[in-house]
């Protein structure tokens, strides 16, 4: 991304987060351990992110709907009836934030989760997005506003990395290790209650202070618990669900379904109670998909096949950047010459070429142009602002066709 489209300070939105340089922080760091960056060694405060003000806001202005928020108190959630009501004549839907409520539970002592800001917030929808294209993995973002000296969860471990924003108050954070290193997303900690609990009595490996501009990281499976300090405290959890090598696993054997000899159904009449009469099919199969991975070592075309599944999971997972329709149809009707375009955020089309055509993969249809707007296609998929008379290759009736298709279906939007 260009700097002037940055945030504040021109900064990365991974180096807004960190007080290392970002090399260190992925070979030093990344998914190893915690990261304690204090806010004077940071370029700059969160304002722009979120404030108590934007709390209120969302609270009491927006008509915020579960399951974008909750409410705990203990390690306990607080049933949603209790702090969700109408929103009255035109918007009765009944799972709406009520703000009388939420400050009754608040003042209760009962934390405010607001989930899924990533969708919400708008200065957070454009964060997050730059965050994913900087770490390469799906990110989305919850903040956590606690009441003075309560604690919201009760020690546990997450199975996504997260980075902590402290907004504001000051909130104590203990860290202990894991105690399953690297969990997936279908390891909660709930499966390891016992020794989550036992690990927590011991010698914390952090215990501090986040105060207002501080951010902390934590890799998956670092046990944590937190504790506000005086004052309400705001602060946001950014996660990061990385992809993995299970993930590259998972998509590889998902390359055995092809091979027949695999598909072929155990025989008629087995007991799959059985231990003894299933081991040798066991084996079998570990024989077949040795046999299958030993040819796929030497077949790139087939490796690439597996990395592009690993490609189109992410691009499912994750959101390009929000279009502007109105703007949007308003930039079509004036397009010409010296109209600037670019390729969406976040967008990655599996990009195919056959049948005289090139076309663009996209969720659920895929655009086709003719062959001769393949240059023009790669020009734009470089994501650097092209004006729609410089298109390679196009004649301008041409390109502003091109771009005009283009912008109508999300793929190009117009440049700042």
């Amino acid at each position: 991304m260009a700097d002037d489209q940055r945030g504040s300070g021109n900064r990365s939105a991974l180096g807004r987060l960190i007080s290392v340089d970002e090399r260190v922080f992925a070979d030093d760091y990344w998914g190893r351990q915690p990261l304690l960056s204090r806010a004077s060694e940071l370029p700059g405060s969160f304002d722009d992110l979120m404030t108590p003000a934007a709390v209120d806001e969302l609270v009491s202005h927006r008509g915020v709907r579960t399951p974008f928020a909750r409410m705990a108190k203990d390690g306990s959630l607080l049933d949603k009836s209790q702090f969700t009501s109408s929103g009255g004549f035109g918007a009765e839907m009944t799972d709406q934030l009520d703000s009388a409520a939420i400050l009754s539970a608040f003042a209760d002592g009962h934390t405010l989760v607001l989930q899924g800001l990533h969708r919400l917030w708008p200065p957070l929808i454009d964060f997050v997005r730059d965050l994913v294209d900087d770490v390469g993995h799906p990110t989305q973002v919850n903040s956590y506003i606690t009441p003075a000296s309560s604690k919201g969860f009760s020690p546990h471990y997450d199975v996504h990395d997260v980075f902590v924003l402290q907004i504001s108050g000051e909130k104590r954070w203990i860290l202990h290790p894991p105690v399953y290193t690297h969990p997936l997303s279908n390891q909660p900690w709930s499966d390891r209650t016992s020794a989550v609990e036992e690990r927590a009595r011991d010698t914390p490996a952090m215990d501090t202070v986040l105060r207002p501009g501080d951010v902390l990281y934590l890799p998956r499976g670092w046990i944590h618990s937190a504790e506000a300090l005086g004052d309400t405290t705001i602060h946001l959890t950014i996660g990061v669900a990385s992809l993995n090598r299970y993930d590259v696993a998972h998509q590889l054997f998902g390359a055995l379904q092809d091979e027949a000899a695999l598909r072929a159904p155990l025989p008629a009449g087995i007991d799959p109670t059985d231990t003894d009469a299933v081991l040798p099919h066991v084996d079998r199969v570990i024989d077949d998909v040795a046999h299958v991975l030993q040819q796929l070592r030497t077949d790139e075309s087939a490796r690439r096949r597996i990395a592009e599944r690993l490609g189109r999971r992410f691009s499912d997972i994750t959101r390009p950047e929000p279009v502007n329709p109105l703007r949007t149809v308003d930039f079509m009707n004036d397009l010409g010459a010296e109209s600037v375009v670019m390729w969406r955020q976040g967008l990655d089309p599996a990009i195919t070429q056959g049948g005289g055509k090139i076309h663009l993969g996209l969720r659920g249809k895929t655009v086709s142009l003719p062959d001769e707007c393949a240059d023009a296609i790669h020009q734009l998929r470089s994501r650097k602002p092209c004006r729609v008379g410089e298109l390679v290759g196009l004649d301008l009736g041409s390109a502003i066709v091109v771009a005009r298709r283009l912008l109508r279906e999300g793929v190009l939007v117009p440049a700042s």
